[in-house]
C-alpha cells in the first residue's frame, strides 16, 4: 500500500484521492462473495477517502456475518465509520446487531461522525446519509456518503433535499460520495449540481458509466465536491469485484490545509 504520509501539490495545498464504491456486500459479477477483491480494488486505487455503499455488518449468511467495514479498514490501514440503514435483532445466540448501510474509510483522522436516516415512502428501503469530519493536515474536510432509493424518483427527490440541507449546513470543503441511482440529467442530480460540483463533469473523460459492471450503460455513482476544491482528474476504476464500478476523483485542497491549527 502507498504510505499515508503527506503529499503536496504545488501552491494550492494538498492532493486527496476520493472514491465512491457500491460494493454489493462483497459479491462480484461471478456471484461469488470475495471481500478480498474489494480490498485489492481499493488498494490499487490508492484512495485517501472512500465512501462505500451496500456494506454488511454481521448482517447475514450472504456475507458470512462478517463486519465488512472493519475487515477492509484493517487490511488497508485506514480509519472507518459505519452508518446502519437497516438494523435488525441478532441471529441465534449472537449478541451482535445485524446491520447494512454505508461506510467511510479514511487515511486521515476522523474527528467526528453521524448517520442520519433519509426520508422514505411506504414499501421502500430505509436509506441514510453518513457524515464524517476528517482532519486533513489540520484542516477539517466534511465527507458525506449516501445511497439513494432505486426505482422511485419521487423518493430520491425528497432524499436529495435532505442531503442538500446537510451539505449546506456543514463547513467547506465538502465531498459527497454516493450511489445516487440517478443519471446526470435527472432532476435530483441537477439539484445536487446547483450546490456542489460533479467531479466527472469537471475532469472526467468519456461517458463515465459505472453500472452495471458487465455491460456498463449508466452513470449513477458520483463524487461531488464543493467549489473551493479543484478537481484534477476523475476516472472509473475497472474491476469485477462488485456489480458497480467505483469512481475515483483526485482533488486539490485549498492551501489553508497546511496552515490551519489541528482539530481537537
Amino acid at each position: 500500500l502507498r504510505p499515508a504520509g503527506k503529499r503536496r501539490c504545488g501552491i494550492s495545498g494538498r492532493e486527496v484521492r476520493v472514491m465512491s464504491f457500491n460494493i454489493h456486500h462483497g459479491v462480484g459479477i461471478d456471484g461469488a462473495l470475495d471481500l478480498g477483491r474489494i480490498s485489492a480494488t481499493l488498494a490499487g486505487a490508492a484512495a485517501d477517502v472512500v465512501g462505500l455503499q451496500e456494506v454488511d455488518r454481521h448482517f447475514s449468511s450472504r456475507s458470512e456475518f462478517e463486519d465488512q467495514t472493519a475487515r477492509l479498514a484493517a487490511a488497508l490501514g485506514m480509519q472507518w465509520v459505519f452508518g446502519a440503514n437497516l438494523d435488525r435483532d441478532p441471529a441465534g445466540e449472537s449478541d451482535r446487531r445485524r446491520q447494512y448501510g454505508n461506510a467511510i474509510l479514511s487515511r486521515f483522522p476522523i474527528a467526528s461522525w453521524s448517520s442520519t436516516p433519509l426520508p422514505r415512502f411506504p414499501g421502500t428501503e430505509q436509506r441514510g446519509l453518513l457524515a464524517a469530519t476528517l482532519d486533513v493536515d489540520g484542516m477539517p474536510l466534511s465527507a458525506f456518503c449516501t445511497h439513494l432509493q432505486n426505482g422511485r424518483r419521487s423518493v430520491r427527490r425528497v432524499q436529495v433535499h435532505e442531503v442538500v440541507g446537510a451539505v449546506e449546513s456543514s463547513d467547506p470543503p465538502v465531498v459527497l460520495m454516493g450511489d445516487l441511482n440517478a443519471t446526470p440529467g435527472s432532476p435530483e442530480v441537477r439539484e445536487l449540481g446547483r450546490h456542489l460540483v460533479d467531479s466527472w463533469t469537471t475532469a472526467g473523460n468519456g461517458a463515465g458509466f459505472t453500472h452495471s459492471t458487465r455491460r456498463p450503460s449508466r452513470r449513477i455513482d458520483y463524487v461531488f465536491v464543493s467549489a473551493d476544491l479543484v478537481v484534477q482528474s476523475a476516472s472509473v476504476v475497472h474491476a469485477d469485484a462488485s456489480d458497480h464500478l467505483p469512481v475515483l476523483a483526485t482533488l486539490d485542497l485549498p492551501a489553508r490545509a497546511v496552515t490551519k491549527r489541528p482539530l481537537t
